[in-house]
């Protein structure tokens, strides 16, 4: 036989230990998210787009004056479309439009304060925050790496477990790896001059990671 393919025999005899490694931390948010949106109504189809335009563009401007602390603003939503009274047939009674935008924040400490100037605003609507961690945070990367660690750890007792110990790592592969996210939904709605205050408290995210070890080791003991 092949020197090659009596290695790999060996190999294939060896007594192998295959454990999951898994850790959860909670990590504190990195991002908020809301919606915020604009409305109009009126029996007149031009003047309802009229309004809501006028409400789009007041929304633009106020998140304007926040543009250090906003990350990212878009669009995610815009309708108009008629009332129609039953039993009139397609007799119009009214149309009525709204504007959504999806707006990212990574600045806290201004957060319940942009909120509710937005809520403030005439026939305004919001909808948040959704707290989250970025895909991209070192968080993920901390929380994969501890439950490498995991693992190996696991690995190591069962060996002692049997009289053996570990000889090599065979494979290592990703089972699961989730960023649970947590809400505190809060809807407001526009009108109003009072002067308003609001601190919001940002929930705990919990990271979440799992790989799968397989090792050779030694011939059990026991």
């Amino acid at each position: 036989m092949p020197p090659r393919a009596r290695r790999n025999l060996w190999l294939v005899d060896e007594p192998v230990v295959a454990v999951r490694g898994e850790v959860r931390r909670e990590v504190p948010p990195e991002i908020a998210r809301f919606n915020v949106e604009v409305t109009a109504r009126d029996a007149d189809r031009q003047t309802a787009l009229s309004r809501l335009t006028d409400r789009a563009e007041g929304l633009r401007a106020l998140l304007a004056e926040y543009a250090d602390a906003i990350e990212r603003r878009e669009t995610s939503g815009m309708y108009l479309h008629p009332d129609v009274r039953k039993g009139r047939g397609e007799r119009v009674t009214a149309y009525q439009g709204s504007l959504t935008t999806t707006v990212t924040v990574s600045d806290f400490d201004t957060l319940g304060e942009l909120m509710l100037r937005l809520a403030n605003q005439e026939q305004t609507r919001v909808y948040g925050p959704w707290w989250s961690v970025r895909s991209d945070s070192p968080a993920h990367r901390e929380a994969r790496r501890a439950a490498i660690a995991d693992g190996i750890a696991r690995a190591k007792d069962y060996a002692e477990a049997v009289g053996a110990r570990l000889v090599r790592l065979v494979e290592i592969s990703d089972v699961a790896a989730e960023t649970h996210l947590f809400a505190t939904p809060m809807g407001f709605r526009g009108g109003g001059d009072e002067a308003l205050s609001l601190e919001l408290e940002p929930q705990v995210q919990t990271v979440h990671a799992q790989v799968a070890l397989k090792f050779t080791m030694t011939e059990p003991t026991v």
